[in-house]
């Protein structure tokens, strides 16, 4: 019992201030542009800051483990082909079926990964959380635009699309944040005293702000009706992709249970907010990513509970093949 209250307490102020940030966007009304400066804030400064802080005093060979990252990013590759023939199934629409793709596949590995499973599993657990922060985003920011391209979608020919995937990749600020941390941590350096307590406090802002923003988007989103796919979407993403990524990393060896457990609760969260960013820059299934993210978000208050409750009380082998 005692564990099961731990656990609540840990989980009680993510999804606490989700909630906070649901009712406050019900409730006051202020115009959606109102948030514009508070994203801004989040992506470009705030979870930048926190990517730095939690790759720059690694060593760099725990950021070159290719097994571990070969295993969870074809775990997420497999969620999305899943989550891809249950979108195709409804809608025989390729554009809507990439979204629902995302929906499936793509956590919330940005806003709720980091902190959550930093304070679920520890501190050591931050090598592996950055790995499936940039090789999923990598994988998804190259097979969205590829497939919107071929939907028609994407008014350019394959090297322009191609062209503007690597720009994207390589400008994105978290991208950009990693690359400056891989860089302190291969060359020793450490920031000024003054830039370094800017950048503690900056890290220390994003989970807040990020949950708080993820409640509130969603709730000013219009739900009429849930979609007939998206119990299924949510079932892959809470159910499937996590055993994914169990079966594969403990089929390609042994990771230890702090990078295994990292993995499977990365893969275990809710649907990122993300999803709804990318279906409004194509103007595809807007109310169908809202529906996913609160649908997956309300669900996981459940699963993820549940596991972390079996990874705490140890009834959740990290390795299935001992």
């Amino acid at each position: 019992m005692s564990d099961l209250l731990g656990l609540i307490n840990l989980l009680a102020p993510f999804f606490g201030l989700i909630g906070l940030g649901f009712f406050c966007g019900r409730v006051v009304k202020q115009p959606e542009a109102g948030l514009a400066w508070m994203q801004f804030f989040l992506i470009y400064v705030a979870l930048p800051c926190l990517f730095y802080r939690l790759i720059a005093d690694k060593s760099l060979d725990q950021l070159t483990n290719w097994p571990f990252v070969l295993a969870t990013t074809t775990a997420t590759f497999c969620a999305f082909l899943l989550s891809f023939a249950a979108g195709w199934r409804h809608t025989r629409d390729l554009a809507q079926s990439v979204m629902q793709g995302v929906a499936g596949s793509y956590s919330n590995v940005g806003y709720m990964g980091p902190p959550l499973v930093l304070a679920a599993i520890g501190a050591a657990a931050s090598a592996p959380v950055v790995l499936i922060f940039v090789f999923d985003n990598l994988l998804l920011f190259t097979l969205v635009p590829l497939l919107m391209s071929m939907a028609g979608l994407e008014k350019l020919t394959l090297g322009a699309t191609l062209r503007r995937i690597v720009w994207r990749i390589l400008t994105h600020p978290f991208n950009v944040a990693t690359a400056l941390g891989v860089a302190a941590s291969t060359l020793h350096l450490k920031l000024p005293s003054a830039l370094d307590q800017m950048v503690t406090w900056l890290s220390g802002a994003a989970a807040p702000c990020a949950l708080f923003i993820l409640g509130v988007t969603v709730a000013l989103r219009p739900l009429w009706r849930i979609p007939g796919e998206v119990p299924a979407l949510v079932v892959v993403k809470l159910v499937l992709h996590p055993f994914l990524v169990w079966f594969l990393l403990s089929a390609l060896g042994d990771f230890g249970p702090v990078w295994t457990y990292a993995a499977v609760t990365m893969a275990a969260l809710p649907p990122a907010l993300n999803i709804f960013v990318i279906s409004t820059q194509y103007n595809i299934g807007v109310e169908r990513a809202s529906a996913c993210v609160l649908v997956g978000t309300v669900a996981s208050t459940i699963s993820l509970t549940a596991l972390l409750y079996l990874i705490r009380i140890g009834a959740l082998p990290y390795d299935l093949f001992p």
